[in-house]
């Protein structure tokens, strides 16, 4: 061989293992840790200078804090604990208000008799983490006045609706870590099993979002089953919260992880060419395009999954690499809004606009759980 040649030879080699290495070191194209940082901040400040902390403790405001105190605990931005603890102290650090236990509800209600509704118990996830950060017994008292006079009851029946898993799992294993009161675990899979009872489906190993959307009794546009994917998304994350704090001897921990893992594979597979889920999961002519919400809790969900080793990074990183564009290129706007969120509802409509100026309080949060998640990856994988 002569010495061009050879060098020639040389030189493909070399630059071979040195796109094999950078590849290595930039798994997610566009996603440095500086750059998610960056992201965080953007969001989140932009957020939060356009909304003041004073709002009431329901599920749409309470999932945006979820997302906050995850921000929090990668910045360590001193504002962002503070705008949740201003909210929970607005709120004497209860949900429902009522002091009445014999007037309890848990049907849907917005009124502060339904303490038993899992909608108002989303807040006490963020009382927890603010006593977890700074102990002072008032934070968690209310939370645990309400949990423990549920579990005093015979009714099993609190979690009807896929996105109550979100809300409330992740309490009960929060509070079994500070307490260390097993009934909270053995009422988690209670509760659980009810629900999966009544909207679980064992062909597809998703949720519908609650008994009416069950099939064939609805079907989507195409007369499929139709899978919400924000329904889908509350749950895939919250699974993961669960199985965070869950401890490792438990009962059940096997059963949490074959839901985890089933929803995971099914997730990957309908994930859309550009990256995101539409609203219909399963059919995405029901309601064509974009949606963020529930892309950003799947995203969440299968990084957590990743980096916790629960799923293959072979298999599962692409799709995340995919989910991570649309978030980052298409759902968030230049001023650091979070844009194509689906509002408040139940369901994927046929023809509700959801375009670049839809945002909610609930797609930030899960937009930055998502974001969080990424910047564990790349520390990770550094």
């Amino acid at each position: 061989m002569n010495s061009n040649r050879f060098l020639s030879c040389t030189y493909i080699a070399l630059s071979i293992v040195m796109s094999s290495c950078s590849v290595q070191k930039s798994q997610v194209p566009g996603a440095s840790k500086t750059e998610v940082l960056q992201v965080i901040n953007k969001v989140n400040t932009n957020w939060q200078t356009k909304n003041a902390p004073q709002e009431r403790a329901f599920w749409d405001v309470a999932a945006y804090h979820t997302g906050n105190m995850e921000a929090y605990s990668i910045t360590k931005n001193e504002a962002y604990r503070e705008y949740s603890e201003t909210w929970a102290v607005h709120n004497q650090w209860k949900g429902a208000k009522s002091d009445n236990k014999s007037g309890w509800k848990y049907s849907y209600g917005e009124k502060d008799d339904y303490v038993l509704f899992g909608d108002w118990q989303i807040c006490f996830q963020t009382y927890i983490d603010l006593y977890n950060l700074e102990k002072d017994d008032k934070k968690i008292a209310r939370a645990r006045e309400v949990m423990e006079y549920q579990m005093s009851t015979p009714k099993n029946d609190y979690w009807w609706w896929a996105d109550g898993l979100y809300m409330v799992m992740p309490v009960m294993t929060k509070l079994y870590k500070l307490t260390g009161n097993k009934q909270y675990l053995d009422k988690l899979h209670e509760y659980f099993s009810y629900a999966n009872s009544i909207m679980y489906d064992n062909e597809e190993k998703l949720y519908f979002r609650d008994a009416k959307y069950v099939y064939p009794k609805h079907k989507s546009a195409s007369g499929k089953k139709d899978f919400w994917a924000r329904g889908d998304g509350w749950v895939f994350a919250g699974l993961a919260k669960v199985l965070k704090d869950l401890p490792k001897e438990d009962a059940h921990r096997a059963e949490y992880i074959t839901k985890f893992k089933g929803m995971a594979l099914a997730i990957k597979q309908s994930q859309q060419a550009e990256g995101y889920w539409t609203r219909s999961i399963l059919d995405p002519v029901h309601a064509p395009g974009p949606e963020t919400s529930g892309t950003a809790f799947f995203t969440y969900g299968m990084l957590w999954g990743i980096n916790n080793g629960y799923l293959n990074k072979k298999e599962y990183l692409p799709v995340v690499i995919k989910s991570w564009a649309y978030l980052t290129k298409v759902a968030l706007q230049a001023d650091g809004t979070v844009g194509y969120v689906q509002p408040i509802g139940e369901r994927a409509i046929p023809g509700q606009v959801v375009n670049q100026k839809s945002t909610a309080n609930f797609g930030v949060g899960a937009f930055l759980l998502a974001s969080a998640e990424m910047y564990r990856f790349l520390e990770l994988n550094d």
